[in-house]
């Protein structure tokens, strides 16, 4: 029990590392992970709505919802599939680029800090503990 515990303590204060990072840039949790989808895929940052769904976990009308909010933001913009001219595309702008980025510096020196003082090999040793429990 001591474990799992210690374990459920850490996930709540990554999760709120987390939260303020992203606040810090103005950024909801689902929005940073929409845009940080887009950002994984490299230039020219873009996925179909049907993508974004699936390495984001949420439905198909979340996933609609939320990129409408995203482009009033003005951090993604859709239009047509190259391809396929019966679907779309959604590309993060400029202006979301920026801003994922910025969140995504924030978070990496939030937990850099978090492991400050625990060695290079602590931490990998700790990295493969967890990630036998991991499924």
């Amino acid at each position: 029990m001591a474990v799992l515990s210690r374990v459920h303590r850490i996930s709540q204060q990554l999760a709120q590392l987390r939260a303020t990072a992203y606040a810090k840039h103005d950024l909801e949790i689902w929005e940073f992970d929409v845009l940080a989808a887009l950002r994984r895929t490299g230039e020219p940052y873009t996925r179909s709505p049907g993508q974004l769904v699936a390495e984001t976990h949420v439905t198909s009308g979340t996933m609609t919802n939320r990129v409408g909010r995203l482009l009033a933001r003005g951090l993604v913009e859709r239009s047509s599939h190259p391809s396929d001219k019966r679907g779309v595309v959604v590309r993060l702008t400029p202006a979301g680029l920026d801003l994922v980025d910025g969140a995504i510096s924030d978070l990496l020196d939030a937990e850099r800090e978090l492991l400050a003082d625990m060695s290079a090999a602590d931490q990998q040793t700790l990295a493969g503990l967890l990630s036998r429990l991991m499924v």
